[in-house]
């Protein structure tokens, strides 16, 4: 890029990623003093911050978005990313992710594995990172844990071996679904294996011995790798570099009499006499002297000057005579064992230039797409080929990062960010891209170019997540043409003009304002394959109402969302059913700074917050103990509601069924599955239905995953069940609960609400409902069920129907187009149940409406045909359906859903009283407490309702003195097992309650009643306890 020209081979592109406060930044400071140009002075390495540039960021000191700074390390050019910790802010470690070929992940020496490194590490797998572990904070384990060496390596493996579970368990995922791979694998394994290293697992991704793990200082400044220490002392002992780089950890030791590099079999006598233990070579040689270095600086030794003189170390006097040993020990440390050298050079051998990651990534970024082309409208095909071949063409230059200038360029742009124009380059000051002004934001777009050269001023194709270059102008949409103005290299907050990017690079770009919301994919040709979308870890669950204090700035609202929607990767702007602006945001640091965001930047008005908007669910007590009775029951059972159209001329009957809680949670994190195989994304259809000969397969066929996952629910649901019922566990009762389960899953109707939730409808029994009245049955069709792979009952697919001689043909006119009807009541039902208008949740319907031919004088007659030219029955059937279905589930015992946070709680152990009578507050499920092995700390893992969680850390910190930290992400969703309309029915409860009067509302009731006076629907409440006058004087007579 202009003057600074690398060699693709020599540039890296990685980000650092870890649990909040495990050293991120205070890392990338020291990296950016060593290697960034003097931006930074080493001394204030660790205190300043850099990365994080935001007043909010240095307020609360947390990193709260990813920022990229380019560094320059021997003749390397390394493009760093800074990303936050916080689970709030998990969306900008995937924005950081996707633009990354490796990672740097921090794990505390001290605090270890946490939720926040368990997402991170699964963020690597899924974007193909290539990942290097970096042990922070090594130095608390001395001077705060008091560990001896010894106890500090069991501590140090222990975390490497979590670590390296955590990955293989990954691994495991796609191993176990592909035969394939897992023979491969072993065949690896085996050729690569080291004969002399028996205990080595070559399948372990982070290994010292390997070179890509880290154990470092951050603050201080100093860290190492096993190899340092090895070419160290490779010349005293006598050994090579590799042999002792591989001895160095890992049960090896040295046997000083014949000095020799023993395992577990020749310990014996490595001790030597006076009944010492043998020590591991890693303990030995490269603990031990730390261990010396920092206990002769605290007590006040001469080991300090004996390190400076042995490796000639040129540290100044003055930092030598300093009478705090903090400061003599970080000029020390820093000089003898570099952080930046340490960690660069890891960076630099482990980690994978762009030529190989993106022929190893590609997979992930562009999907391979195969096309079959069937023998049909030859013109169409050949065209369409043309532009298969221009779009196979652009993912082999991604594939090889091809750099030529006439190769295809290809970017991808992670996220939108905004700065005020004042801090954009002299050269580039102007207009912002909203209006004028300082204090006008300026967007730019977080880039990476794949393939291609990116040059200022040239016209790319902005192409959304849905676009289809096989599908032409009905994709028109979906597509842009946009002009370049400027690329700039990103500095932290700090930006250099480029006049153009090659492959491999990182950038800004400024002109993109207009075109893109979140992320897209730049292309200089139409022909091409968006990337695919980035995958978040969880999903914006707290929601907020707002509207300006004065409404005259109704307007400036407005424009302030549109901007904050753009600039924020995570948040999600929309407007409610009852006309509120409402705000999605992850938790509740993320919506403080949208809020701030809002009032300072974008909007500047005073605004009104509301309290959180909590989302619930509804469903219905689940006695589900023999499912096999129950399925019956859905189809012949009497216990069912019939309502009736105003007309009389429509009769609805409504059974409902609780799903297993497996099913529902496959169909709830199976949407965006289902609306490609339903057909509700117009450009990610599972078929290209408007070309004729040719239909689009991807490498995995959705109905084939989507099936899968149905049937493994419901086996998994039938066999837990079976374990627990020991009445019936044998085969032909499993074999008939199967059965029985893929006859009704033939009899999908539709999904529900929004065709896609997790409510099914399933079409009626024809046999269980014949009737003789002369009515007619809306049968329903089985499309859905026909979309999702099952193949359809013969039962209730569409059939040629014997008509009785005196029924009119007018009659199946009817059925035929209420069938649609039918389908919109029960999407209207699911919406909003009856308790308090929130979607329903894990419900299976059967409706059986049936139609009566009408019957009256002819004047009526003539008043019917009219009805019926502007449809007012199928108005009525609508009504009809959803008050059944509605009525249906209020009969069956209704239960409210609530969503749950999981909960990981760290705190000292004196003040663990305190944090459980916080958390019984909160109405929160302690699932395990352990305490952190060689350490003062508990670690507690709880569930907490989402109702309950605003102000709880605020809460946590007051109750513990500021001792208890706690990190809250979403978990799943739980019924609540008590009954909002409890009423004393049997003795006991008689006994205890009395007759109900004087009965308080459960909590259930509470969160019904408070979500009912939201919404401005009627509450059952009694407003005047006695209406009897109070006496409060004394009477005097």
């Amino acid at each position: 890029m202009n003057d600074d020209v690398f060699d693709t081979h020599k540039i890296r592109n990685m980000c650092i990623l870890a649990h909040v406060d495990h050293g991120k930044t205070t890392l990338a400071d020291h990296l950016i003093a060593a290697a960034g140009g003097a931006l930074l002075h080493p001394k204030l390495a660790g205190r300043v911050r850099f990365m994080d540039y935001l007043d909010e960021e240095q307020r609360r000191a947390i990193t709260m978005k990813s920022s990229s700074i380019s560094l320059h390390y021997k003749d390397h050019s390394i493009n760093l990313i800074d990303s936050p910790g916080h689970m709030d802010f998990c969306s900008e470690v995937s924005t950081a992710a996707r633009l990354s070929d490796g990672a740097l992940v921090l794990v505390d020496a001290v605090e270890g594995v946490h939720i926040q490194t368990h997402a991170v590490l699964r963020q690597c797998w899924i974007e193909k990172l290539s990942p290097c572990l970096v042990l922070n904070k090594i130095d608390r384990l001395i001077t705060e844990l008091k560990l001896t060496p010894s106890e500090a390596y069991t501590r140090l493996s222990r975390i490497v071996h979590e670590v390296n579970n955590i990955v293989s368990a990954y691994k495991s995922e796609k191993y176990l679904s592909d035969v394939d791979s897992i023979v491969a694998a072993a065949g690896a394994s085996v050729d690569e294996e080291f004969v002399e290293d028996d205990n080595d697992d070559e399948e372990d991704t982070f290994q010292p011995q390997k070179g890509n793990v880290a154990f470092v200082c951050a603050l201080d400044g100093w860290g190492f790798r096993v190899h340092e220490f090895a070419e160290f002392y490779a010349s005293k002992l006598g050994a090579s570099v590799n042999a002792l780089q591989k001895a160095l950890w890992g049960p090896r030791y040295f046997n000083p009499k014949t000095k020799m590099i023993v395992g577990k079999k020749g310990i014996a006598g490595v001790g030597g006499s006076g009944g010492k233990v043998a020590k591991p070579m890693f303990v030995q040689f490269v603990l031990e002297p730390l261990w010396q270095v920092y206990q002769g600086a605290l007590e006040g030794k001469g080991l300090v000057e004996k390190v400076v003189k042995a490796f000639n170390l040129s540290v100044p006097a003055r930092e030598l005579q300093n009478k705090d040993p903090k400061v003599v020990l970080q000029a020390v440390m820093s000089r003898w064992l570099p952080l930046s050298d340490a960690v660069l050079s890891m960076v630099v051998k482990c980690m994978p230039d762009p030529i190989a990651a993106q022929s190893f990534r590609v997979s992930r970024l562009l999907p391979k797409r195969e096309v079959v082309v069937n023998v049909g409208n030859e013109v169409e095909v050949e065209i369409d080929r043309t532009v298969v071949e221009e779009a196979e063409h652009v993912r082999k230059s991604v594939e090889v990062c091809d750099l030529r200038p006439d190769a295809p360029c290809v970017a991808f742009v992670s996220k939108m960010f905004a700065i005020p124009v004042k801090m954009l380059p002299p050269s580039e000051n102007g207009y912002g891209d909203e209006g004028e002004g300082d204090s006008v934001e300026c967007f730019l777009a977080f880039a990476r170019v794949f393939s291609g050269v990116l040059n200022a001023g040239q016209r790319v194709f902005v192409l959304s997540a849905l676009y289809d270059p096989l599908k032409g102008e009905s994709m028109q949409k979906h597509v842009q043409e946009a002009e370049l103005k400027s690329l700039f290299l990103m500095m932290g907050q700090g930006l250099k003009v480029v006049k153009y990017a090659k492959a491999g690079n990182i950038i800004a770009i400024r002109g993109l304002g207009q075109h893109i919301l979140k992320s897209a994919t730049l292309c200089s040709t139409r022909n091409c394959w968006p990337f695919s979308s980035l995958e978040f870890q969880v999903a914006p669950t707290l929601r907020v109402a707002i509207e300006p204090s004065d409404p005259a700035d109704v307007g400036a609202l407005l424009k302030g969302l549109r901007l904050l929607n753009r600039a924020d990767p995570f948040v999600e702007v929309h407007v409610s059913a009852r006309g509120e602006h409402v705000l999605a945001a992850a938790g509740e640091v993320h919506l403080e700074r949208c809020i701030k965001d809002l009032k300072d930047r974008f909007a500047k008005i005073n605004m009104e917050v509301s309290p959180p908007l909590v989302s619930y669910k509804e469903s219905i007590e689940g006695e589900v103990s023999n499912m096999l009775e129950n399925l019956k029951a859905l189809r012949k059972s009497s216990d069912y509601v019939e309502k009736t159209t105003p007309n009389g001329r429509c009769i609805v009957r409504v059974r409902v069924m609780k799903l297993p809680l497996s099913l529902t949670k496959v169909l709830h994190e199976s949407s965006d599955l289902l609306e490609d195989i339903i057909g509700l994304k117009s450009g990610q259809t599972v078929k290209s239905l408007e070309i004729p000969g040719m239909s689009i397969l991807k490498n995995d066929n959705p109905t084939e995953v989507f099936k899968k996952r149905v049937i493994d629910a419901v086996e998994s649901d039938i066999m837990s069940r079976i374990e627990n019922d020991k009445d019936h566990t044998d085969k032909d009762h499993t074999d008939k609960c199967k059965l029985q389960w893929l006859k009704l899953l033939r009899r999908i109707w539709a999904l529900g609400p929004r065709q896609i939730g997790p409510n099914i409808l399933f079409t009626p029994d024809i046999k269980a409902a014949e009737c003789g009245d002369g009515s007619v049955l809306i049968r329903g069709c089985s499309h859905i069920a026909e979309r999702l792979g099952f193949t359809a009952d013969s039962s209730s697919a569409h059939s040629v129907i014997e008509t009785p001689s005196d029924t009119s043909h007018a009659l199946y006119t009817d059925v035929e187009y209420l069938e649609s009807s039918v389908v919109s009541g029960f999407e209207l039902a699911t919406a909003a149940g009856p308790l308090c208008d929130e979607p329903m949740w894990g419900l299976a319907f059967v409706i059986e409406a049936r139609i009566f031919p009408f019957t009256g004088q002819s004047d009526e007659s003539e008043t019917h045909q009219q009805s019926e030219q502007y449809r007012i029955l199928a108005g009525q059937v609508i009504a009809t359906v959803k008050d059944a279905c509605r009525a249906a589930v209020l009969q069956n015992k209704p239960r409210l859903v609530e969503a749950m946070y999981f909960c990981e709680l760290n705190t000292p152990t004196e003040y663990l009283g305190p944090m459980y009578a916080v958390l019984s507050r909160r109405r929160a499920r302690i699932l395990k407490e352990e305490m952190q092995e060689g350490s003062p700390f508990f670690t507690v893992h709880a569930y907490v309702p989402v109702s309950e969680s605003f102000g709880f850390a605020d809460q946590l910190r007051r109750g513990t003195s500021g001792a208890a930290s706690a990190l809250l992400v979403f978990s799943h969703w739980d019924a609540l097992s008590e009954d909002p309309f409890f009423v004393p029915k049997t003795e006991e409860e008689i006994e205890e309650f009395g007759d109900g009067s004087s009965v308080l509302p459960n909590t259930s009731r509470k969160l019904i009643d408070a979500v009912r006076r939201r919404k401005g629907l009627p509450v059952e409440e009694k407003v005047v306890q006695h209406g009897t006058k109070q006496r409060t004087r004394a009477r005097k007579v």
